[in-house]
């Protein structure tokens, strides 16, 4: 799997691509109430096409979605898709979130078709760019900017999982006005701040703050994140999978999957390794999968928060920003 990233930083909007170096399973589940996306139908278990070339994640709401045919493009030129006859039809499903007033040119929007095509052909196998990149460039939460994180481990079944989160939320990642996240039971080697759990929950933590409050206005916010595996899994079962990582969302983000937004997982087999070590094994190996799936999307979501650019740009502070 190839990550590559795209940006306009003169009005903050930017387009993640995902490639994967062979065609993959791939399944998706939406949680938000107001969700964009390109192709994800293509995804349903009772569908033809099991398997797809790349996944984008784009800024630009509904306009983001061009970002789809630029990876598209991108792929074609370089020999990918769905053979038909003589023609190959790469499929790149994908998703958008709300980010057309981050930046200082609020309401005007970047060429999203070039953008997916030039992070398709940026991306690379070892990618360590967090929080304010790619499609998380524009990205805010209720009280923070927001931005791109990841994630990962090995399950006991010896399976890589990996999750790689974009966070544009209406609501809150950290508890209250504190510092802490809520994802901080999950963290691994400080890897975003390493503050730990208060002592006492901080005051008014548990009161929800949502973006645009004391009137939120739908549409303007949404969580994308993609989990990957290189468990063996069918469509059936990554499907499963991304079911059980939109509970990585609910540890790190508060509320979450309202009405307000477009939260969507998606999660990926490559299929290198089989999931578990004989067919009786099988449905505890994949609920240790979805378990650790759900713990590397509340950890990347926190990341990518706390990653996020003190550059001033945007329309709320970084946490760096805020906290130091």
């Amino acid at each position: 799997i190839r990550i590559g990233h795209a940006v306009d930083t003169t009005i903050l909007t930017g387009t993640t691509a995902i490639l994967f170096d062979e065609p993959a399973i791939v399944a998706a589940d939406i949680r938000g109430g107001g969700p964009g996306t390109r192709d994800v139908t293509l995804l349903e278990p009772e569908n033809t096409v099991e398997r797809v070339d790349a996944l984008f994640l784009s800024g630009g709401s509904a306009f983001g979605l061009d970002a789809g045919g630029g990876v598209q493009a991108w792929l074609a030129e370089n020999g990918r898709g769905f053979p038909l006859g003589p023609v190959r039809v790469p499929l790149v499903p994908g998703a958008i979130l709300f980010d057309l007033l981050s930046g200082q040119n609020n309401g005007k929007r970047a060429d999203y078709r070039t953008l997916g095509y030039d992070a398709a052909a940026s991306a690379e196998a070892s990618p360590t760019l967090q929080g304010s990149v790619g499609a998380g460039i524009g990205a805010t939460t209720a009280t923070l900017r927001g931005g791109l994180g990841t994630a990962s481990r090995t399950t006991d079944y010896g399976h890589r999982i990996a999750a790689l989160a974009v966070v544009n939320a209406v609501g809150s990642a950290t508890m209250g006005a504190s510092r802490y996240f809520w994802a901080a039971p999950y963290e691994n080697s400080n890897e975003f701040g390493g503050q730990g759990w208060p002592a006492e929950m901080p005051e008014f933590a548990l009161e929800p703050q949502m973006k645009g409050a004391p009137r939120p206005t739908s549409g303007q916010a949404t969580t994308l994140c993609v989990v990957a595996t290189d468990a063996a899994l069918t469509v059936n079962s990554t499907k499963r999978l991304a079911m059980m990582a939109q509970d990585g969302m609910a540890r790190a983000l508060r509320p979450v999957h309202t009405p307000l937004d477009g939260d969507i997982v998606f999660a990926a087999s490559t299929g290198a390794a089989p999931l578990a070590p004989d067919p009786a094994a099988h449905h505890h190996g994949l609920a240790i999968l979805g378990s650790a799936a759900a713990d590397c999307v509340a950890r990347a979501i926190a990341r990518g928060v706390y990653e996020a650019s003190t550059d001033g740009q945007a329309i709320l502070p970084a946490y760096k920003a805020r906290f130091g």
